[in-house]
């Protein structure tokens, strides 16, 4: 168990709790520092740290997920203590939700053309006022009976090499890393094990400012933790991590604090962003 969760989800971007109900669920499971970092999207965070602010023992570190592509690869950047009411950053992350849309309802209508039809309107109410993304689809799809699980849309439609995938505007990751930098973040890769030759890419993301990458992550094997270790110990990483929790309620879903870093960790994260003069919240240990 963990009381460390950096990887969190709310109904602002794919999960389907509110800031409020995941908050209230992790100081209910006795978390004591967490990130929530919905993708392309800050505007939970308000309502999280309203929350939190009846606590005194959760801290709340401000962050979002950036995604990027390159050739044959999809590569997520967690960006921790970014300053999310900073009005450059909040207008590219506009940019790319509108992006989501596009790109989400051209997967709709890949769909229908495969005999699958899913109500646009539907995506839309799922996805509420969160940035539109694939999951959305998957749930309209486990609507319609076409599938069990959102997962399975993964899998065969809508994953990178799925029947009804869509390419987006692409952003490199190193200009993800910079973009965090540039909103006042420290930058994080995000789920490496998804990342193929992941070793290659690190040096660079490094070069361009990476200062984490997530070791402690989902449903991550013994083995895996200890590689990805091993990498962050060469690279001169920090070893970061968490559920990456959705409340999707799929077997096997992995609930936050289940997995996640050591306070020592966060400390680490927490004294580089000071030292860089990065504003932070208050460490409740």
């Amino acid at each position: 168990m963990s009381v460390v969760d950096l990887h969190l989800h709310t109904t602002w971007s794919d999960g389907r709790l509110s800031p409020k109900q995941l908050i209230e669920l992790l100081v209910g499971n006795g978390l004591k520092v967490v990130a929530l970092t919905d993708h392309d999207s800050t505007q939970g965070l308000s309502e999280a740290f309203e929350v939190a602010s009846l606590t005194t023992d959760l801290t709340i570190i401000p962050g979002v997920e950036l995604s990027t592509d390159i050739p044959g690869n999809e590569i997520h950047i967690l960006g921790y203590f970014i300053d999310y009411e900073d009005t450059d950053f909040l207008d590219i992350l506009e940019e790319f939700r509108v992006g989501r849309i596009d790109r989400a309802n051209r997967m709709v209508n890949k769909l229908t053309e495969l005999g699958l039809p899913v109500k646009w309107e539907r995506v839309l109410e799922i996805a509420g006022d969160g940035a539109v993304g694939r999951p959305h689809i998957a749930q309209a799809m486990v609507e319609e009976g076409y599938i069990t699980y959102p997962q399975e849309a993964f899998e065969t439609y809508l994953g990178r090499n799925g029947l009804a995938y869509a390419e987006r505007p692409r952003l490199a990751p190193e200009d993800a890393v910079r973009l965090v930098i540039n909103a006042g973040g420290l930058p994080v890769l995000a789920h490496p094990r998804e990342v193929e030759n992941v070793g290659s890419l690190v040096p660079g993301l490094k070069s361009a400012g990476l200062v984490g990458i997530e070791v402690y992550y989902g449903n991550y094997t013994p083995e895996e933790v200890k590689a990805f270790a091993g990498m962050a110990a060469r690279e001169g990483l920090i070893p970061c991590g968490g559920s990456d929790y959705h409340a999707f309620g799929t077997p096997g879903e992995v609930k936050p604090g289940t997995v996640g870093p050591s306070l020592e960790i966060v400390e680490m994260l927490f004294s580089l962003a000071k030292d860089r003069g990065i504003k932070t919240p208050e460490l409740f240990s």
